[in-house]
Order: C-alpha cells, then sequence, then structure tokens
C-alpha cells in the first residue's frame, strides 16, 4: 500500500505484526465476498469470534483478556480493516470504543469481570445506544429515561441508527436517571430482556454491510448493578466517541489507500488510444493529488496516535483528524471511481462501494458540520451551539 514518506520504517515488530495479521485476515477472510454481503445487505457474522481471537476488540486496552498494545498498532488495525469495508472497521470500532471501552472504564469489577473477556473475544456482541429519533447532533435533549423501581431501574425509551444493535447480546444505552435530577448515565441492558426489542434498519443505500437498527426500550427493569458506576453527565458518552473517532480517522486512511491502488493499477493496466491511460497528463494529475491528500491524512492519524500514547490527545484534535479524513476519503474515492470510467461503477472494484460507505462515516460519530463548529468554538472562543 501506499506509503509515499516512509512511515513504516518508525512502526515497532509490535505493530508491524498487528498490520500485517490484519490485512492476510482481511485477504483470506472477508475480502472475496464483502461485494457481495454490500449488495445482499449482509454483514459477515461468521468472522464476529475470529475477530475477538485475533484480538481486534480494543487492544489497546489492558486486562481482562485485553492485548494493551499501542494506539498506533490499534490505528492500524482500524487502518486495515476499513481498507476492506466500513462495515468491517465499524463492528471492530462498536464493540471496541463504544462497549468494551465504557464498562472498561466506568465499569464496576462485576461488570467488567462478566462481560469484558465475552466481549473480547466475540462471544458477545454489544451496541452503543445514544442517538434517538428526534435527537442525532444534539444528544444532550435525549427523552430516554430511567426510574427508580425495585431495586433497579425501568428504562423507556428508544435509539435510532445503532450498529449491531440486531445482533447485539448488550446494550450500552444513555438515559437519563430521574433519581438523580435527569443526569445522563450510562446502563447495561440484556438484549434478551422483556420489554428489549432491536428491529433492523432496512433499505439502506450507503454502509450496507453492516447490520443496523434500533434499540426499543419499553418498561425495561435491570438491576442496580447493570447502571455504570463510574460516570454522570455527558462525559461518559462523549468520551466513548472520542475513542471511536480516533479509529474513523486512521479507518478512513485506509479506505482511502484501497482507493488509490485500484486507480492506479487500473490506469497502468487500462489501454486506451495506444497505451496505458497512466500516460496521460489529466489522469497523473489525479494519482498524484490523490496520493497527496492521503498522505498528508496518514501522517495526521500518526501525529494523534502519538498524542493520544502520551495523554495529550483533546477530543478537539480528534475533531479535526476525522473531519479531515472522512472528507477527504469521500472526495477521493470519487476520484478513483472517475479514473476506473464505467467500470468504476460495478462492484467488482471497491472505489463507489467505498464512496456509498462514507455518505454513512461523514455523517455519524459527529457529522462534518458539527465537528466544524467543534473546531470553531475552540478557534474562537466563542459557541455556535449556544
Amino acid at each position: 500500500m501506499l506509503d509515499y514518506f516512509d512511515l513504516d520504517a518508525d512502526l515497532t515488530q509490535e505493530e508491524r505484526l498487528v498490520r500485517d495479521t490484519a490485512r492476510e485476515f482481511v485477504a483470506d477472510t472477508v475480502q472475496p465476498d464483502i461485494a457481495d454481503h454490500w449488495l445482499e445487505g449482509t454483514f459477515p457474522t461468521e468472522v464476529i469470534e475470529e475477530m475477538g481471537e485475533l484480538g481486534f476488540y480494543a487492544p489497546n486496552l489492558e486486562g481482562y483478556g485485553l492485548a494493551g498494545l499501542s494506539e498506533t498498532a490499534y490505528g492500524l488495525l482500524m487502518h486495515e480493516l476499513e481498507a476492506c469495508d466500513s462495515g468491517l472497521r465499524s463492528m471492530a470500532s462498536v464493540q471496541g470504543a463504544l462497549v468494551i471501552y465504557p464498562i472498561h472504564e466506568y465499569g464496576s469489577e462485576e461488570q467488567k469481570e462478566a462481560w469484558l473477556p465475552k466481549l473480547s473475544r466475540g462471544e458477545a456482541v454489544g451496541c452503543f445506544g445514544l442517538t434517538e429519533p428526534e435527537h442525532g447532533s444534539n444528544p444532550t435533549a435525549m427523552e430516554t429515561r430511567a426510574e427508580r423501581a425495585d431495586e433497579g431501574y425501568l428504562l423507556n425509551g428508544t435509539k435510532t441508527w445503532i450498529t449491531n444493535s440486531p445482533i447485539a447480546d448488550l446494550a450500552v444505552v444513555w438515559a437519563r436517571d430521574q433519581s438523580a435530577d435527569g443526569a445522563v448515565r450510562g446502563f447495561l441492558v440484556e438484549t434478551d430482556r422483556e420489554g428489549v426489542s432491536t428491529s433492523e434498519i432496512d433499505n439502506k443505500l450507503s454502509l450496507r454491510a453492516s447490520v443496523t437498527g434500533e434499540v426499543d426500550l419499553s418498561d425495561v427493569w435491570i438491576p442496580e448493578a447493570n447502571a455504570l458506576p463510574g460516570v454522570e453527565g455527558m462525559k461518559g458518552p462523549l468520551s466513548c466517541l472520542t475513542q471511536a473517532r480516533f479509529g474513523i480517522a486512521w479507518g478512513a486512511v485506509g479506505a482511502a489507500k484501497d482507493c488509490f491502488e485500484t486507480a492506479l493499477d487500473y490506469a497502468g493496466t487500462r489501454d486506451q488510444f495506444g497505451g496505458p491511460i497512466a500516460r496521460f497528463q489529466l489522469q497523473q494529475e489525479k494519482l498524484a493529488e490523490m496520493a497527496t491528500q492521503v498522505t498528508l491524512a496518514e501522517l495526521l492519524a500518526h501525529r494523534l496516535a502519538e498524542l493520544k500514547e502520551r495523554g495529550e490527545m483533546q477530543p478537539q484534535h480528534v475533531s479535526m483528524a476525522k473531519r479531515n479524513n472522512v472528507r477527504m476519503a469521500r472526495n477521493q474515492s470519487r476520484v478513483a471511481r472517475e479514473i476506473l470510467g464505467g467500470n468504476g461503477v460495478t462492484a467488482d472494484y471497491p472505489p463507489m462501494r467505498h464512496m456509498s460507505n462514507f455518505e454513512t462515516v461523514y455523517t455519524y460519530e459527529g457529522t462534518h458540520d458539527i465537528h466544524t463548529l467543534i473546531l470553531g468554538e475552540d478557534l474562537t472562543g466563542v459557541s455556535a451551539f449556544d
């Protein structure tokens, strides 16, 4: 894959092993059928436990069967998974950053012991319930509520656009605790509890190789022991999103590289007017600009990992990286499709599949516009949300 500034030379042996393991797994196990899954609107659920066995879920965390790898290693993993398809990276990202992370960071010892080993091995699947039908970019307006009842809580509300929900065993649900003046708290909700339903969202035109649905809660009782004790307020869900957005910033580079490599190979083998189209200045300009934009985004991702490793990464850093890298991948996938001409609109080649997926990635985990306003506030000191 494209590595114009030889970043590979600075990787540790462990980081190279993670990257190569993920690349081999994708090539042998997922890549041959991913276009068919995308066309059919299905996720290859048979790989969930294998990904767990390979340590693909939250490997940057320690303990409870987690590997404790570097942030760069984790980023490289997300890079390789999304080079295959955004749906594959989304599965690992949700399981790790949005389900394992909050339990690891804010859960009780009993919650950690009960769930982290199973989740890390892929023996249980999790989902993250924050977005609601009427509240997407403004999660602080959430209406899902938790009320005290019988030494536990009754949960009522609906979450939507929830990756993994139809196949999940556990939902990390964020709701307003009515016994604590409506403070936002996290609750672990087993999806087989009475009153829980997880319907699938059909007819998606993007991120089709991913299972997306709702989590509907109707008088769902959970014990007090299912409430996350270590956090209160929006810090809980937003800190999870910061972890997930870090992975997206890396994953977007992987998908963009896959588009570049496809376009470069095609330009060198597609003959028109007596030779390969790679000899034309217009095509060379597209390839040169694509390589430059991908490389700049990759450098940003590596710097982000350095800051995260040192404990110096701020949410605004992640906003800039997610905003830039996803926009870059969205734009460059379209350029790759142009180079492929008419063949580019078929599922035989990945650029248009990536291009379609990035319409979702551009929107979820904070829309492009929301991250723009986060950066605007940080730069000017004036909030556009007030």
